[in-house]
């Protein structure tokens, strides 16, 4: 891409009142390099865009809000696989930190990222947890980013949740299904979140995969299998069924298994990965449904 084309498409992405057809195309360019194919989308990226553009079932919107994707969890697999929550809140003024225990996360519940964790609450420091809290709530999550369909309408809140530790690990892995069709395929694995974020994959028969996504650095070493890994991939199976993709997340604490979100965009739809030829390997297992006859997008699910 030339240096004059960024320059315009810098501009154009800041638009975000253009047709979704039409921004996506410049959005995605503008952060791979590449033209996007809506009509007949190849490479995994691809396809996640067009599910931000075409697939548009009201669950969606359910599922990827931290707070309402409770209930679907409780219904679906179980109580247990939720972590306990603590409280709700539409403010920052609402939580009552006298209440809260020592230790706990708060959580926006209408993006990806939006995390506060509080090892020792005499520690924390109220401005700056204010200021991001407010920084959240002031956000639209959809609007922020390259319009992520799911998130436009989730609500703004803030929940706080029990604070999970696990006696062998610090700092918890976050195991992340990759599911095709209702079928678990690789587990992403994110390590040191908190100070030193690496990343791996692993295929369900715990093979390392010599692939990495985004820029964040490969984990060199072997990261053990963990003893809940079939559970978490039968859970996830159950969890993705009814989805062309999603993207369902767990923790395994102290040989228990937490559910940890949905999510049908993973790096907003713009994060390759590589080698290049993953990128086509990946979108190859995604079956995109057919949108209905004199329909614009897909409101069901199948």
């Amino acid at each position: 891409m030339t240096i004059f084309k960024k320059i315009a498409y810098g501009l154009i992405k800041k638009l975000k009142f253009l047709p979704p057809e039409f921004y996506i195309k410049i959005y995605y360019e503008y952060y791979t390099g590449k033209p996007l194919n809506l009509k007949s989308p190849v490479e995994f990226n691809e396809k996640i865009q067009w599910l931000k553009v075409y697939y548009k079932p009201e669950l969606l919107t359910k599922l990827v809000d931290k707070y309402e994707v409770r209930d679907f969890i409780k219904n679906k697999i179980g109580e247990t696989y939720l972590t306990e929550l603590i409280g709700v809140y539409k403010s920052y003024d609402e939580i009552d930190f006298n209440k809260l225990p020592q230790q706990f996360v708060l959580k926006g519940t209408h993006g990806s990222n939006y995390n506060l964790i509080v090892k020792d609450k005499t520690k924390l420091n109220k401005a700056k947890a204010r200021q991001l809290v407010n920084k959240w709530l002031g956000r639209n999550y959809y609007y922020r980013g390259g319009l992520e369909w799911a998130y436009k309408n989730v609500p703004p809140r803030v929940i706080a949740e029990a604070f999970m530790k696990d006696e062998k690990n610090e700092d918890l892995p976050d195991y992340k299904f990759f599911c095709f069709n209702g079928l678990p395929k690789m587990v992403q694995i994110d390590l040191g979140r908190q100070d030193h974020h690496t990343r791996v994959f692993y295929d369900l028969s715990w093979n390392k995969l010599p692939i990495t996504k985004g820029k964040i650095p490969m984990y060199k070493g072997n990261v053990d299998k963990p003893e809940t890994l079939d559970e978490m991939s039968k859970l996830a199976k159950v969890l993705s069924e009814s989805f062309p993709f999603a993207r369902v997340d767990f923790f395994s604490v102290n040989g228990i298994t937490k559910f940890g979100e949905i999510t049908f965009y993973p790096g907003d739809g713009r994060t390759e990965f590589y080698p290049e030829k993953y990128n086509t390997y990946f979108g190859d297992l995604m079956r995109l449904p057919s949108i209905p006859k004199n329909q614009k997008y897909i409101t069901e699910i199948d």
